[in-house]
């Protein structure tokens, strides 16, 4: 059903308030494309979309466009980690080198996942400049990772590593499991749900992936500007260098090469409405994706406070991103319990466990916030307040 405001889909009634936001992001110009999708106690309460697949505004947004959610990506990245954990392929502290023996070199050696999880692997970024079009060859980029040395002693300290987290998880799957995660992902948990969720598209379905476009020009908020302040200021440091190298990582969302490829920290497709039943799931428990303890020891807090490459405040679990409500950058709503992760751009995925809500909110539209956009903040207030008042 569509409304004035071009929003469609299906909304509880008791929801009408969280529809009314979304549909006044589009109303007030705020918003090219974009969906909407929350569930409750594991079960589907709403499930919107309206707008366009791209700039020209010629082709509409449908219930089953995918569009890039970048770094919202490796909350389900790291889900696949924890069921090979569980499933007893891997182990949280033991080095990965043992899985993967070209991996342990340069002060390498001890590292494990969950210090790769908790971004305390000291691996955020490559320090040589990375040619552009190696990006688009796994074998390359592997071999670079092989090569890398940590910025510093891991489990010290801890900073982001927005991209070269998806090679690290990626080969260290591949390694253990003996196929690309992607795969594994659309076979274990994305087909038995029947949702849409990928690391990799092939070519056929590229005509259902929405066009990634440029807001309008903003400062941003004070993180986005003190990072962009260190990027520019430091070029080869470790922040611009996690960020833009290779340089082609902020340009090739709309490629072709970028769509195929297999990327887990950045380049996921999806819809709202798979991201939001998965985490749904997981809000609830009862073993449905992740056994409970495991679930328990993924949101326990592992590290917190200023990121080394964020140059702000993060809180992580193992490879989600937690709440942090007495914190501005929060986006996850007032639980210190909640858990999902953020993506470049605006698209932003979480549960809260405490409440037992899946929340995702995924754009084509990217504005220049570091953690949480003002687009998807303003819809998860909508959530509680709609959530509470019930």
């Amino acid at each position: 059903m569509t409304a004035a405001d071009g929003v469609r889909g299906y909304h509880d009634l008791r929801f009408e308030s969280i529809r009314e936001a979304f549909g006044q992001l589009f109303s007030e110009g705020e918003e090219l494309g974009a969906a909407l999708a929350v569930t409750v106690a594991g079960e589907p309460v709403l499930d919107l979309w309206g707008g366009f697949m791209d700039k020209e505004r010629m082709e509409p947004w449908h219930h089953d466009t995918l569009v890039n959610v970048f770094s919202c990506g490796k909350g389900i990245a790291s889900l696949c980690m924890l069921r090979l954990v569980q499933e007893g392929f891997l182990s949280l502290d033991v080095p990965v080198a043992n899985y993967w023996p070209e991996f342990g070199q340069n002060g390498k050696e001890n590292i494990t996942l969950r210090q790769i999880l908790t971004h305390t692997a000291g691996l955020s970024a490559f320090h040589p400049r990375i040619p552009d079009e190696d990006l688009f060859d796994w074998s390359t980029m592997v071999q670079w990772m092989e090569q890398e040395s940590p910025w510093w002693e891991p489990g010290t300290r801890h900073g982001y590593a927005p991209i070269t987290f998806g090679w690290l998880l990626g080969e260290l799957f591949y390694r253990v499991a003996g196929e690309r995660m992607g795969h594994w992902l659309q076979r274990n948990i994305m087909a038995p749900l029947g949702e849409s969720f990928l690391f990799g598209i092939p070519d056929e379905d590229h005509g259902l992936i929405a066009r990634m476009t440029k807001g309008e020009p903003v400062r941003g908020d004070k993180a986005a500007q003190l990072l962009f302040r260190e990027m520019t200021g430091n070029p080869t440091g470790v922040t611009a260098r996690a960020f833009s190298n290779p340089m082609s990582v902020l340009t090739s969302a709309n490629r072709p090469e970028w769509r195929r490829m297999e990327l887990p920290s950045a380049n996921g497709h999806g819809t709202a409405r798979a991201l939001a039943k998965v985490y749904g799931l997981l809000s609830v428990g009862n073993g449905q994706l992740l056994d409970d303890q495991l679930v328990q020891e993924a949101i326990q807090e592992q590290v917190c406070g200023t990121d080394a490459v964020l140059k702000c405040s993060s809180r992580f679990g193992l490879g989600f991103m937690l709440g942090q409500p007495d914190h501005p950058l929060s986006g996850f709503g007032p639980s210190r319990r909640a858990f999902g992760h953020t993506g470049a751009g605006g698209s932003l995925a979480f549960a809260d466990p405490e409440r037992q809500i899946g929340f995702a909110f995924v754009t084509n539209r990217m504005g220049p916030y570091v953690l949480v956009d003002p687009r998807a903040e303003q819809l998860v207030n909508a959530v509680y307040q709609a959530f509470d008042g019930c």
